[in-house]
């Protein structure tokens, strides 16, 4: 078991699905006692079924709804130490497509939510930290479309971006007692993307553009997470964990052309 998980309330929003199902059962796994928070009930009581944990039914754009998930899992996890902001949600559209619907449901969700939850979590992560003699930890989840746009994604891109800079903030403003982090993943494979990664030709196209040649999954996401909650990243705050392959490292204006050089000269 990791050191600083065991027994410790540890709250994951989107927890019914994907990389956040994915972190509950490893902090499950690993001794926490896990809140499953998810605005589809059916999913969250699932989850927490399967790991012992509490099934939150919530949608985090909704302030107070998420002021009384947070309460009751702080009351019935004795004490909240730990929060993983990961609910997130997504769209495809050219930049000019996108409505003011589109938008604000995108911002609520990804940029709003989190703050949301990071505002009714911390003076239950300040207490539980004050009674343990070590920090409480939150981590957001961002993504590498927050650190470098991707085309079709603006309102996404820009939230996932103000995620990171809130973060940062959040670290500063409640250092030495609360340390809070974020994860920006590449393309990692989930329900979601399952029929591009199982097409071969979609899964080879991100594969070539990988530089460890391979999809990443939702547990090594998890894995990432679970290390950033644990008392062993005690001096880690305010920093944001790209997990991605290596995909951003490649410099499309130059690699192409010197490639083909390093090759003549004998380095490919």
């Amino acid at each position: 078991m990791s050191v600083g998980l065991e027994g410790r309330g540890i709250v994951v929003t989107g927890g019914g699905s994907g990389i956040g199902a994915a972190t509950c059962r490893l902090l499950a796994l690993k001794g926490a006692k896990v809140g499953v928070l998810d605005r589809k009930r059916e999913t969250a009581e699932e989850v927490a079924a399967e790991i012992g944990g509490l099934a939150l039914h919530c949608d985090v754009g909704d302030s107070e709804a998420v002021d009384a998930a947070l309460a009751r899992a702080d009351a019935e996890l004795g004490g909240l130490s730990g929060l993983v902001n990961n609910a997130g949600i997504g769209n495809l559209k050219p930049f000019e497509d996108y409505t003011d619907r589109d938008i604000e449901l995108i911002w609520r969700v990804n940029f709003f939510g989190t703050y949301a939850c990071l505002r009714a979590a911390v003076p239950f992560l300040r207490a539980t930290a004050e009674q343990r003699g070590a920090p409480s930890s939150a981590v957001n989840m961002a993504s590498v479309s927050g650190v470098r746009p991707t085309r079709g994604e603006a309102p996404y891109s820009a939230a996932k971006a103000a995620t990171v800079a809130l973060t940062s903030s959040a670290a500063l403003e409640w250092a030495p007692t609360v340390r809070v982090n974020c994860v920006s993943p590449g393309f990692v494979h989930t329900a979601l993307n399952d029929v591009l990664v199982t097409d071969p030709a979609g899964r080879k196209g991100i594969e070539d553009r990988t530089p460890m040649g391979r999809v990443g999954s939702a547990a090594e996401t998890a894995s990432l997470i679970a290390f950033l909650l644990s008392d062993e990243t005690g001096y880690i705050t305010g920093q944001n964990v790209v997990i991605d392959g290596g995909t951003m490292l490649p410099n499309e204006q130059m690699d192409p052309v010197l490639g083909p050089l390093l090759e003549m000269f004998g380095g490919g």
